[in-house]
């Protein structure tokens, strides 16, 4: 029988299930871990804020509100103003003991000053006029006077020198980091000691010259060129090649300086055209050459030992 009130022959519908809904707060039962998907919708989250276009407008950085505060920029500018002074007194401060605007000068070399400056270390003999060129009481740059001072062979020079006696000592397996620092810091060492004494003897002759210090260092530093030549043909030709063209570099290295510092320590002499008798000029005279004698004795010095 059918219930009352509905019709014979109507299709029976199927019975509706009441679905628990699930308050906040409640997991599912069937359920193995938390949902926290949605933390920042209940409020544990940091909101995001909706900026322009539709994207989350990023928050302000403290490094951003630092550079805003008035007092904070104060600082800064403070502090850049002591960072400036600081600069400048150093700079102030290594000029002082390390000339660098100086030290410009003598670098001011080019591939053609090189090469006749070389040529002139190796051949010194036709070469006539020997004076530094002047503009507006400054002396012109190496790279435009054959006749000026530069470090830069020197310094070249010197290095090389280092490499060859390394290259010479291991051919004879008498090669060591201990040994090759002996030989630069020995040649260093006669290099000081020259310079040293050239000083006091200028003083001590109250000589009034434009001969600085760093000159002497170019001068006398041009005598590795010849001891590198010297050492090289004593690998290749043995003591012959060695001696004769060690000798050769050792009388144009002695030239070479007697024409140079002639007119440097001799300056009151060269001005007026002629040779002023005196003691003083004679002792002055006597420092030329002595500084003259002095590089080839150094040079057999440094290097005999190399070849063998």
């Amino acid at each position: 029988m059918h219930p009352a009130g509905l019709a014979a022959g109507t299709p029976r519908l199927p019975s509706k299930r009441r679905i628990p809904v699930s308050q906040p707060g409640m997991t599912d039962p069937h359920q193995l871990f938390d949902d926290t998907s949605s933390a920042q919708s209940r409020g544990y989250g940091p909101q995001r804020v909706p900026g322009s276009l539709g994207y989350p407008a990023a928050a302000a950085s403290p490094q951003a509100a630092f550079l805003t505060d008035p007092m904070s920029n104060m600082a800064m500018a403070y502090g850049s103003s002591l960072a400036a002074q600081g600069k400048e007194l150093v700079d102030k401060n290594i000029d002082r003991f390390i000339p660098i605007t100086k030290l410009k000068y003598y670098f001011a070399v080019d591939t053609v000053y090189v090469g006749k400056k070389l040529g002139l270390l190796v051949f010194p003999y036709l070469h006539q006029d020997w004076e530094v060129q002047y503009q507006q009481d400054t002396p012109v740059a190496p790279r435009f006077d054959i006749n000026a001072p530069d470090l830069y062979i020197p310094a070249m020079a010197f290095i090389t020198y280092i490499l060859v006696a390394g290259l010479a000592l291991g051919t004879q397996d008498r090669f060591s980091p201990d040994l090759l620092g002996l030989q630069a810091s020995s040649a260093l060492a006669w290099l000081a000691l020259e310079v040293l004494a050239i000083l006091l003897s200028l003083y001590l002759l109250t000589v009034n010259t434009d001969l600085t210090t760093i000159d002497l260092v170019a001068f006398l530093g041009y005598k590795y060129v010849g001891m590198i030549g010297g050492v090289l043909m004593g690998l290749l030709f043995g003591k012959i090649g060695y001696y004769l063209v060690l000798g050769w570099c050792c009388v144009s290295i002695f030239v070479f300086m007697i024409r140079t510092l002639r007119l440097k320590i001799l300056a009151e002499a060269a001005a007026e055209g002629v040779p002023v008798r005196g003691a003083r000029n004679q002792l002055r005279m006597y420092l030329t050459m002595a500084v003259a004698a002095a590089q080839p004795l150094l040079m057999y010095w440094l290097t005999f030992h190399l070849v063998r």
